[in-house]
């Protein structure tokens, strides 16, 4: 659907305005349909991303301020996510031997398998988050061009 027609506006100042607003729009249509993909599993997207981290950094253990530094949504509060997910036993957390100031953050088994289980019922298959109606070609030029917007940082 339009945006136009999303949010029933029938006119736009200029194609910058509309493009942000439907890059705005669009954003957060895509998480509100991952949230609720996730919500059978009992997982945020922040926690879900910092698990994707931890699996990536598995076996070696990371530190909040890797996590921090890897994040997607960097508003998120880092300490808080591993807390619940260290109550959900996906993570755990220990002093690190090294620098005692320092904690080390390990993605457990049972963090693995989630992540495995989330694979195995395709929760983020391209059709459910609207990207199954773009061609190869057309999804990377997508991630070109959000590349390209990035790109003045």
């Amino acid at each position: 659907m339009r945006i136009e027609d999303e949010i029933k506006q029938p006119v736009f100042r200029n194609a910058y305005e509309k493009a942000i607003i439907n890059l705005t729009y669009t954003a957060g249509w895509l998480e509100m349909r991952q949230a609720a993909a996730f919500k059978p599993f009992g997982l945020t997207l922040p926690q879900f991303n910092l698990l994707r981290i931890l699996r990536g950094q598995h076996p070696r253990p990371a530190t909040v301020a890797l996590l921090i530094d890897r994040m997607l949504d960097k508003t998120s509060n880092a300490s808080r996510i591993v807390d619940r997910l260290e109550e959900k036993q996906l993570v755990t957390r220990t002093v690190c031997p090294a620098n005692r100031r320092a904690v080390d953050i390990r993605i457990t088994e049972a963090g693995l398998a989630l992540l495995s289980r989330l694979a195995t019922d395709n929760v983020l298959e391209p059709e459910r988050l609207g990207l199954g109606r773009f061609s190869e070609e057309e999804l990377q030029q997508l991630s070109d061009l959000l590349d390209k917007m990035r790109a003045a940082d």
